[in-house]
């Protein structure tokens, strides 16, 4: 990681109730594990928020001891994206950011809302290892 400024992340979808609150929460647990507090912030949001998380999404997140259960979803300004060196989009965003430097990635992941919990276990399994990637390259490159 930069010894400069900390790498920002955002991750976003329309809801914010979903993918991108799983998202959140392992990069959190991905930054604490890895001793980055200071290094990494961590931003969420969604274009239109949902009045709550989804469900099965905390149900699932329970499997590996996170707790969801008390997240809001949140709506993102373009000004948070804008000041992040990666965004990563679910899959369902109508993101359109004009900073060049920003890396932008859609994930295309599908979405939980009304999933079966197996369904959803292997969204959150693929989130979770996107995340870790994300770190492991992060933290190769230095900063973004």
């Amino acid at each position: 990681m930069s010894d400069d400024l900390p790498v920002t992340l955002g991750f976003v979808c329309v809801q914010n109730a979903g993918r991108s609150q799983m998202a959140t929460a392992f990069a959190e647990r991905e930054r604490d594990r890895r001793g980055l507090g200071d290094s990494v912030e961590i931003i969420t949001g969604g274009t239109h928020p949902a009045d709550s998380v989804h469900d099965e999404v905390v149900a699932v997140m329970q499997d590996h001891e996170i707790d969801l259960s008390d997240r809001v979803p949140r709506e993102v300004s373009t000004t948070e994206l804008e000041s992040c060196d990666v965004v990563a989009t679910m899959g369902c965003s109508t993101l359109e950011l004009d900073a060049e430097e920003i890396d932008v990635r859609d994930w295309a992941l599908t979405d939980p809302d009304g999933q079966d919990l197996d369904q959803v276990r292997e969204i959150r399994n693929d989130i979770e290892q996107r995340v870790t990637d994300l770190f492991d390259e992060v933290h190769a490159n230095g900063s973004q």
